[in-house]
């Protein structure tokens, strides 16, 4: 299956994410002055990002890849608990299986950047072990959910929350999970019993994997895969090595090489990139060195952004089909652009329709849906909804030049195609600020304002061309043609 085909399926999986997390916050600001009681720039913090972290990343990774993705993890009773559960939820991720342990304080990894470049790190964490209450709860959502996952991703970078108890939790439902299992964990020995289809080791994970049981300080050159692959009990091993890419192990094959990433200032995050990816990739049908092949892709996309990023399907797609139009989006990478620039105070603006054979009644009426707020999205009916609507000889012209011909006007900044007949499930999705239709209809004729207003927008009608539609176009074309034969 080509690349470009397994990243179209990503929206279809449903991915389960268990681990580790933390809440990852970027402080930044301009240094104009030496502090007085140490050699250290005094910063005045203007931005504050509050962004997934850990396993939390994965779970934000998959689902800016487009796929269903729900997280189960432990987070304390305080502040950072519940910027963290916010942001879970902003980065579109179904966290309704976080618990909550009182007492207990929240993993957060602080960044401080002057003039854009990290001059400190602070950390906070609780030390204690997590409550076994809470540990229990977590431990029985991975069993009641894990089933019904196409893919299990866990992240355990020891901090106590994939305890045995969640360890047992995943090996009880291992026979029937539907999809490979894939495990990032700084100590891969106590996985091997859950028999996982890949664990993506770093060098020297994989390393202190073979030392443990000989006893001898080994290095890279040492690594034998045949030993790696018994000792993690995985069906795969992919070892990471930063900018040298990644190096896939498996049972009666040659190790397969990607290519070695670009260099970067930092790699925050691209484990948790890669190992989304390639999770995704093995989930869709992919073969394992072209899963790690484009997760090696995902991940250079990442490390070239700054601070905590993730890889968007929309990017991902770009890369591996260059002629895609910039601002077609999917619903769930729609939802990604409109939250991030809703947090900004931006105002929202949908409108929708079929949009067979542009012409300028089209154009005018979308310069001014634009010119009601800061974005305009345009949902496009599919080809088959457009049959059922128009008759079965339209869509004169197919939804990939339609949305192309959109994609290509100044004042869209993006275009999602909905096959259903309404678009009340992008409305719910957007939550737009206002909903524009051209002034040939009339807000009773639409059955989408109800919901536009409870959802707290409003809905605009704006001036309507007259004698431009594409049935009238169609019509002229038809008159014209009988004339001449």
């Amino acid at each position: 299956m080509r690349s470009a085909g397994v990243v179209d399926r990503f929206p279809d999986l449903r991915v389960l994410v268990v681990g580790d997390l933390a809440l990852d916050d970027w402080l930044e600001g301009e240094g104009t002055r030496l502090c007085r009681e140490a050699p250290v720039p005094v910063v005045d913090v203007d931005r504050t990002r509050h962004v997934p972290g850990c396993a939390a990343n994965v779970a934000a990774n998959a689902a800016a890849l487009g796929a269903h993705t729900r997280l189960l993890g432990l987070i304390g009773a305080d502040a950072d608990g519940e910027l963290l559960r916010e942001a879970v939820r902003r980065a579109g991720i179904d966290a309704e299986g976080l618990v909550t342990a009182p007492g207990h304080r929240t993993t957060a990894k602080r960044r401080l950047l002057c003039g854009g470049r990290m001059v400190a790190r602070f950390d906070q964490q609780d030390h204690h072990p997590w409550a076994a209450g809470a540990v229990a709860q977590l431990a029985e959502r991975v069993r009641a959910t894990a089933p019904r996952a196409d893919v299990l991703l866990v992240g355990d970078y020891g901090d106590g929350v994939v305890s045995r108890a969640v360890r047992d939790a995943v090996s009880s439902v291992r026979s029937r999970l539907r999809g490979p299992l894939l495990v990032d964990a700084h100590d891969l020995r106590p996985w091997a019993s859950c028999r996982p289809t890949a664990v993506t080791p770093s060098a020297q994970e994989a390393l202190a994997v073979l030392e443990h049981e000989s006893g001898e300080r080994a290095g890279l050159l040492d690594i034998d895969a045949r030993d790696l692959l018994r000792r993690t009990g995985a069906d795969l091993v992919a070892v990471t090595l930063d900018t040298d890419g990644t190096v896939l192990h498996r049972a009666g094959a040659p190790p397969h090489r990607t290519r070695p990433t670009r260099p970067a200032e930092h790699t925050t995050g691209a484990g948790d990139t890669f190992l989304a990816v390639f999770g995704l990739a093995l989930a869709a049908g992919a073969e394992p060195g072209a899963a790690a092949d484009l997760a090696q892709q995902a991940a250079d996309l990442v490390v070239a952004e700054p601070e905590t990023a993730v890889c968007r399907h929309a990017d991902l797609a770009r890369r591996l089909s260059p002629g895609r139009p910039r601002r077609v989006l999917t619903a769930s990478e729609v939802h990604d652009l409109v939250e991030r620039r809703r947090a900004r105070g931006d105002r929202i603006a949908f409108t929708n329709g079929c949009f067979d054979l542009m012409h300028s009644g089209h154009a005018a009426y979308l310069e001014q849906a634009a010119d009601l707020a800061d974005v305009l999205v345009v949902g496009v009916n599919s080809d088959a909804s457009v049959r059922r609507l128009k008759g079965p000889d339209r869509p004169v012209l197919p939804e990939e030049e339609r949305v192309r011909l959109l994609a290509a006007l100044a004042a869209v900044d993006a275009v999602t195609v909905f096959d259903e007949d309404s678009p009340t499930d992008l409305i719910e999705l957007i939550r737009p600020d206002v909903y524009v239709k051209g002034g040939d209809y009339t807000p009773e004729m639409l059955p989408e304002c109800p919901l536009v207003r409870r959802l707290g927008g409003e809905v605009r009608m704006v001036d309507y061309v007259a004698d431009h539609s594409t049935s009238s176009v169609i019509d002229r074309i038809r008159v014209r043609a009988g004339a001449a034969s």
